[in-house]
């Protein structure tokens, strides 16, 4: 845990002053950026005593720091570009805060994981608890719903229940997000019913030492009985998949923080994105190709009717990465341990060995996913579940670096392409046709 320290938070007390220099120097910016946050409303100044130049308060300043991580403002490019202290992809690699992402997930519990990507520090044996009140209202919303409801159809809901019995979820200070967000993961665990055969009291709600996040989700997912090694895939996959950048669902919930939404309503936004078939969802079609494959003896017939239909095929590729996703090279090397993983393991390697005829594919971390779900007795959605479950703790992150933003700076423009006015009043019955498209 050497390398694992916080940042320091002691410099800027007892109101110092920096001058504009001094300021620029600690920001690592030219003097005029000092001025250009000033007219974002990232800084605030005051007039030195003399009237001659102006003074910064050296707390504003060194949290900018934190948040812009002493660098020039990026070139305005085609991309939308976020300052961001959370996450760095790069070299086939990943980190949070600066740490290597993998070993961290394989050396501390999801919660762990969590807070350091919180708060910058690493409190061992932390573990999170679910409020009775919200979590009894979570479970109640969920039980009311259709037993076909999907999983993210339950989240979304318990969400939305927690958030009811939270009356102080408009308070958007640091120290009450983290507090709502600390009870909240939990209570959207807690909500899931147990997987038809599970042990009933195998989630550890009632225990005065509650079990990790880890244990208490696992029987939400199977009802097989948890070993020590499955467990640790688990507890991996949750942490590995905490924060992966400005992933869409990530973008979404930045949005909602930008126009200052309330910590449920941020990962409301992103639970919105995260299911679609491309991101939250993909780990399913993953799941669903694995058992393929195993029922029918191998990879190749499989892998051949994906491409003579033009799909996909799943668990293969993914944009930021050359070589294999560093997430599930991890998963992989954790699922070599558990001996029931075998025949699931063997066969994606499968998978990969015959697409590689083709096309050049690594695997990414939703294979490794369907791996962990097919060996396990997991529904296909079970990937899908993990996913949500850990990313919320990203959008919070994501969340907390946004509220010290300027509100609403994320306002693009349209490019209009639609009739140019002054056009008639329409009928009833009318509609245009410009560009084939009717009104929307």
């Amino acid at each position: 845990m050497k390398d694992q320290a916080a940042p320091d938070d002691r410099a800027g007390t007892n109101a110092e002053r920096l001058t504009t220099r001094e300021t620029a120097e600690r920001l690592g910016v030219k003097p005029e950026t000092v001025y250009a946050y000033v007219s974002r409303g990232q800084l605030s100044s005051r007039r030195a005593p003399g009237g001659r130049g102006s003074t910064f308060d050296a707390a504003e300043v060194d949290a900018l720091v934190r948040r812009t991580g002493r660098r020039e403002p990026s070139p305005v490019t085609g991309d939308l570009v976020f300052r961001t202290g959370i996450t760095l992809i790069e070299s086939d690699r990943y980190y949070f805060r600066g740490v290597d992402a993998t070993k961290l997930a394989t050396h501390f519990a999801y919660e762990e994981v969590a807070e350091w990507l919180w708060t910058g520090e690493l409190r061992p044996g932390l573990r999170f608890t679910a409020p009775a009140e919200a979590l009894a209202a979570a479970r109640r919303a969920v039980g009311a719903l259709p037993a076909h409801s999907g999983s993210t159809d339950r989240l979304r809901v318990a969400l939305v229940a927690a958030a009811a019995a939270d009356p102080l979820r408009f308070d958007l200070s640091r120290e009450t997000v983290l507090g709502s967000a600390r009870s909240l993961i939990p209570t959207l665990v807690g909500a899931l019913p147990a997987f038809a055969g599970a042990p009933p009291a195998a989630d550890g709600e009632a225990a005065s030492h509650p079990a990790g996040l880890a244990h208490r989700l696992w029987p939400k997912l199977t009802a097989r009985p948890a070993d020590e090694a499955s467990l640790a895939v688990l507890d991996t996959a949750l942490g590995l998949l905490i924060d992966h950048d400005l992933a869409a669902s990530t973008l979404a919930a930045r949005v909602a923080a930008s126009a200052r939404a309330h910590p449920y309503a941020v990962i409301s936004a992103g639970l919105g994105v995260l299911e679609g078939p491309l991101h939250g969802a993909a780990s399913s079609l993953a799941h669903r190709m694995l058992t393929e494959v195993l029922e029918r003896g191998g990879a190749a017939p499989v892998v051949a009717d994906h491409l003579r239909t033009g799909r996909q095929v799943p668990g293969l590729g993914h944009r930021l990465y050359t070589a294999e996703d560093p997430r599930a090279r991890t998963l992989f090397a954790l699922l070599a341990k558990v001996p029931q993983a075998a025949p699931a393991l063997a066969a994606a390697r499968d998978v990969v060995t015959t697409a590689a005829r083709h096309t050049p594919l690594h695997a990414n971390v939703d294979l490794a996913l369907a791996v962990l779900s097919v060996a396990t007795g997991m529904d296909a959605e079970a990937g899908e579940t993990v996913f949500a479950v850990s990313r919320t703790a990203g959008w919070i992150a994501h969340a907390l670096e946004e509220y010290g933003e300027r509100p609403l700076r994320m306002r693009p423009s349209g490019q209009y392409g639609g009739p140019r006015p002054p056009q008639p009043l329409p009928t009833p019955g009318s509609a245009t046709t410009t560009h084939g498209q009717g009104l929307q």
